[in-house]
């Protein structure tokens, strides 16, 4: 029973591939050109929005639920969501789903180009099916909008909180008319010192609206200015390679990454004595001091290495669920300081490759693995670009993939190490503006793999040795001698 339901599973897992888009040298989010004079056609009106602004995080995540209508005659499938040109640049992870069919994929979300010198920029989301005239819709748009608090003050001392202000319209910004509207602002802490307009306040959490028939394209800027005694940690590039073992049932997982806090910055010189004082009583700092990494179960041989060297101020639990690697870097990272190290550990490959056989090609195999792991913090992590490289074994072919995760390129290379010949196939991926609310996401990789591949590293070491010895036993046989042999 375990092995049918096995195989039924690895099917399906094989079906999905099958009907993704295997296209390598395109990025999944692909771009749509339209000519200057580009306005979105006033086909759909929202009937009701509640839009939600998370700000517990060091990055903004909206969510957006609104009931859209068909108002045109004909059948329209194509909903334009608008975002000023100096934000969309910062936004990451935009999904649009129907909002009472959760299991449902998201549907097709694409950048619109028109004027680069526009005030407003657009993403298209395609409905997978055209809403009929009067027909209504509810969907549900999520994204992150990165590095968008500014500290005030800018400048504090070691030991001072950290407030930031954040900037937004009350008015959800929509290329439609919208008939009723409201906004709702989610904040880590009560100690909300300044804020504008006059907001409904029930603890933690700030309410405008409701407001009625509101025009397209209508903002009403407002500002608040709250505690967030956290470091806002930032990742400029994070560099993630997974190298796929065969013969050593193994799965490698190295991690570099370029990390800054975009936090306030010191007004003056740091006090290292001053900073071991406080440690003693823990009290909430501005500084990032720590990162907690999770691991899947299993994991083992782990590493923490920066730019001088090996980092000892680390630990390392495993257990059945979950292993835990936890970092502390060499010195407190605070507003404006940057730190770079790379982290890894392996895997058993059995828990993430599956094998399918089929009697009309070569040996067909799944890896199933997270897009991203890395650290996980109360306060969030944001990435400016990821790039994932996925090293199969040298001689692995038809390579397939599929992931939830927005794209920007995708392409096979060759990366070429000890005893390879040609290079292993590699697949690399790029995504910009990741958040760490994408963590543990998979992505699958359908490839095939002949035992003739198989075999190339071993007959690779045989001949070389071989080749080695023979050339010494030529060396050996030559006669170097200067003199003639006396009879």
């Amino acid at each position: 029973m375990r092995l049918s339901t096995s195989t039924a599973a690895i099917g399906a897992l094989w079906l999905t591939l099958c009907t993704a888009d295997s296209n390598l040298s395109e990025p999944l989010s692909s771009h749509q050109i339209l000519p200057s004079t580009f306005k979105p056609p006033q086909v759909f009106k929202n009937v009701n929005l509640l839009r939600t602004v998370n700000l517990e995080k060091s990055y903004v995540r909206e969510t957006v639920n609104v009931v859209i209508e068909n108002t045109d005659s004909k059948p329209q499938n194509d909903y334009y969501i608008p975002f000023p040109a100096d934000i969309i640049a910062k936004v990451g992870g935009l999904e649009v789903r129907d909002k009472k069919n959760a299991d449902a994929a998201p549907f097709k979300t694409s950048v619109v180009e028109y004027d680069p010198d526009s005030s407003t920029q657009f993403y298209c989301t395609t409905l997978p099916t055209a809403l009929t005239p009067s027909a209504q819709l509810t969907l549900s748009i999520t994204f992150n909008i990165l590095s968008t608090f500014t500290p005030l003050p800018a400048k504090i001392n070691q030991q001072d909180r950290q407030f930031l202000v954040y900037a937004f319209s009350t008015h959800h910004l929509s290329a439609y008319p919208t008939t009723k509207q409201k906004t709702k602002l989610k904040f880590p802490t009560t100690d909300i010192t300044d804020y504008t307009l006059n907001p409904e306040r029930q603890g933690s959490t700030f309410s405008y609206g409701p407001y009625d028939n509101i025009p397209a394209g209508t903002v009403q800027e407002a500002s608040v200015r709250y505690e967030f005694t956290k470091p806002l940690i930032h990742t400029t590039l994070l560099e993630r390679d997974l190298e796929v073992s065969h013969w050593g049932g193994n799965l490698a997982t190295e991690e570099r990454y370029w990390t800054t806090n975009i936090g306030a910055e010191l007004k003056e010189q740091f006090s290292r004595v001053q900073w071991a004082v406080t440690q003693h009583y823990n009290p909430p700092t501005s500084a990032m001091r720590s990162l907690s990494v999770p691991l899947k179960p299993g994991s083992m041989n782990p590493y923490f290495t920066d730019d001088i060297g090996n980092v000892s101020t680390s630990r390392f639990r495993s257990g059945r669920k979950e292993s835990l690697l936890e970092l502390r870097p060499r010195y407190p990272v605070f507003g404006g300081w940057k730190y770079s190290f790379r982290i890894g550990w392996d895997a058993d490959l059995k828990s993430f490759l599956r094998t399918i056989v089929s009697p009309d090609t070569a040996a067909g195999y799944i890896l199933k693995a997270p897009f991203l792991e890395g650290p996980q913090m109360p306060e969030g992590i944001s990435y400016s670009k990821v790039i994932l490289r996925i090293i199969l074994p040298e001689g692995a072919t038809n390579v397939q993939f599929e992931t939830s995760i927005p794209l920007v390129d995708a392409q096979q290379t060759l990366h070429r190490t000890f005893f390879d010949t040609v290079g292993r196939t590699t697949l690399r991926l790029t995504a910009m503006n990741v958040a760490d609310e994408l963590r543990d996401r998979p992505i699958l990789v359908r490839y095939e793999y002949p035992a003739s591949a198989a075999f190339r590293k071993p007959i690779t070491i045989f001949c070389g040795v071989l080749a080695v010895f023979g050339a010494a036993w030529a060396v050996g046989r030559l006669d170097v001698s200067i003199g003639k042999k006396r009879g």
